[in-house]
């Protein structure tokens, strides 16, 4: 289902349409996680930014807060970002593949996840940026349309859209497994910071139109006078 702020409609990086976006989405009664939440989490950081993380969803602290990743796994990840990136959240945009925290903290369902999935995806369109970092398996498998791991496809980018996306662990499993999940979790920021280091995209240049031959373009004719 889309929303009423798709890009196409209204045009990449507008601040109103942005947050048109984030006020439909504050209200959404699209799925059942409607009757349980707090509030809708849907996201924080530059709607201009050039990176954007994408993660599973809120937590008890998230739904509370009504702000991504601000429990210990937000915390981690900050450190992480502040130190390989050399930036803090204010420079990028975090968002969640489900804005409305799963009961008991479960995995999203299915139909939550697609139920939702037009919001992020309007999130992506509006922010338009140039690398993507999704951390875990829900966001990575959602975004690069495969049943694949995170373990499997983490180490490498993945052209996406205009830019690149860059699969990484949830910060979550890293604080769960120890030093060799934050060190992989590390070397992933190294190469989003790369490519965002790289050469900027492209401006685009809309191709000229078509001369029409029975409406010629030119200087108005003077009228005889």
């Amino acid at each position: 289902m889309p929303t009423q702020y798709d890009a196409a409609v209204v045009g990449p990086r507008t601040p109103v349409a942005f947050e048109a976006l984030r006020s439909e989405a504050l209200v959404c009664v699209r799925c059942p996680l409607a009757e349980g939440r707090t509030q809708v989490v849907f996201g924080v950081g530059d709607p201009h930014a050039d990176l954007m993380f994408v993660g599973e969803g809120p937590g008890r602290e998230e739904d509370l807060a009504g702000e991504p990743f601000v429990g210990r796994s937000g915390k981690l990840l900050d450190r992480l970002v502040q130190e390989e990136l050399g930036m803090d959240r204010s420079r990028c945009y975090i968002a969640n593949v489900v804005k409305c925290r799963p009961p008991e903290n479960r995995d999203p369902a299915p139909a939550e996840i697609e139920a939702c999935r037009p919001y992020l995806e309007s999130q992506i369109d509006l922010i338009d940026p140039r690398v993507v970092v999704t951390l875990g398996n829900f966001a990575t498998r959602l975004l690069l349309d495969t049943t694949e791991g995170i373990k499997a496809l983490r180490g490498r980018p993945y052209p996406f859209r205009r830019g690149h996306l860059v699969p990484t662990y949830h910060p979550a499993f890293a604080l769960r497994s120890g030093g060799q999940v934050v060190a992989e979790m590390r070397a992933d920021l190294v190469r989003a910071k790369r490519l965002l280091a790289a050469a900027p995209r492209p401006v685009e240049v809309l191709p000229s139109p078509t001369p029409d031959p029975d409406h010629p373009v030119g200087p108005p004719e003077l009228e005889p006078g």
